[in-house]
């Protein structure tokens, strides 16, 4: 952010407790009070508890206090409103200095459908859950939408300036709401999330705390942001399926699903749910899925302990339905199956598909249609 000139508030990432002394000292104010943020990829921080019965993620604490406080900090799980019950680990803190603030405001840059675009939205009052602030009060929500072509005019920076009821220098304040734009567009984000803005005791503003996204499809172009990408904080089953161009979701029931395309494995789970079953994951292998991408999905299905049977839901479109019989039935004899596993096959090479599965050697369950399947996937653990 202050690479494109947003003002942030002075800090330091740190990961073990010699890098903690040396940042306390160093972000220490004139009353020897630092903040200590806990670093997760999930909001509800400072509300959160860790699992060592410490209350709150997020501390302001005096300089001879904070190693203690670290110490608890470091390596715990914090579990949050946005985290679930598991939690997230705790492998960096921010020693942050503490910032003399005037007012909390709210300010977002989000990708909106409807108008297909950016769409920057502002609320005069921030620091607390906006979802409750909007529901109560909508008309205190500004909204203003960036044609991508254009990007952000004087005019529109202004306009938000003034919906944020700024008091201190707003021709500095527009320029403000212009670099956040600017981060967020050569940045490649999805969003970018400043709760709360806030206006400094000499009237500028400064982002006092942020949450960004960013697009998975330019990590390409954001290579020195894609690299600080943080696996433990993300589910490992996730991790391995990215290495293989896999789409993996973790849900919590007990059916594990492979299908090509996002779509059908929308459908897929949903007629789970309609037979009585529930999903234990979205596992999208795209349409053009190999041999060892298969085998790869079915290792992190069958690593899942919570699936106690797999449905293999597969349109042979641009996939033939023999290559994926033969990647099918490989994967399963190498992954050794220890729960049924459910299988329907539909388009092109389906007969040859269908003729693999069945002299396969392997108890493979096959069905007509995706209702079938699923039905003959539930009946397995019913």
């Amino acid at each position: 952010m202050s690479k494109f000139g947003v003002n942030v508030p002075p800090g330091m990432a740190v990961t073990n407790l010699d890098e903690v002394k040396k940042a306390v000292d160093q972000m220490a104010d004139e009353k020897g009070e630092v903040v200590i943020k806990s670093q997760i990829l999930a909001g509800g921080r400072g509300l959160g508890k860790f699992t060592n019965g410490l209350q709150g993620g997020v501390h302001i604490v005096s300089k001879a206090k904070a190693l203690e406080l670290a110490k608890q900090m470091l390596g715990g799980t914090l579990v949050t409103k946005q985290t679930g019950p598991a939690g997230k680990p705790v492998n960096t803190l921010l020693i942050a200095k503490k910032m003399k603030l005037k007012r909390e405001m709210y300010f977002a840059i989000l990708l909106d459908r409807k108008t297909a675009g950016p769409m920057m939205i502002g609320c005069s009052e921030g620091g607390t859950s906006i979802e409750d602030l909007a529901e109560k009060f909508p008309e205190k929500i500004i909204k203003i939408p960036i044609d991508i072509r254009v990007g952000i005019t004087d005019a529109q920076a202004m306009q938000m300036v003034e919906g944020l009821h700024v008091t201190g220098d707003k021709a500095a304040a527009a320029k403000q709401i212009k670099a956040l734009y600017t981060l967020f567009d050569k940045s490649d984000c999805t969003m970018v999330e400043v709760n709360p803005l806030a206006e400094g005791l000499d009237g500028s503003l400064i982002a006092a705390d942020a949450k960004l996204g960013f697009d998975d499809n330019a990590a390409y172009r954001q290579k020195a942001i894609f690299d600080m990408r943080d696996e433990s904080q993300i589910d490992p089953r996730e991790v391995a399926a990215s290495k293989y161009d896999l789409n993996y979701i973790g849900l919590d029931g007990s059916i594990g699903c492979m299908v090509n395309g996002a779509g059908l494995a929308m459908a897929t789970m949903d007629i789970i749910k309609m037979h009585g079953g529930a999903p234990a994951n979205f596992l999208d292998v795209g349409g053009s899925a190999n041999e060892q991408q298969v085998v790869e999905a079915f290792k992190i299905l069958t690593g899942d302990k919570q699936v106690k049977a797999i449905l293999v839901n597969i349109f042979g479109g641009i996939m033939k339905c023999d290559v994926i019989a033969s990647g099918i039935v490989n994967a399963a004899k190498q992954v050794g199956m220890k729960v049924p596993l459910v299988v329907r096959l539909e388009g092109t090479n389906v007969a040859r598909g269908k003729e693999i599965l069945a002299t396969s050697g392997m108890t493979i369950i096959t069905a007509d249609d995706l209702d079938d399947a699923a039905k003959k996937a539930v009946a397995t653990i019913a």
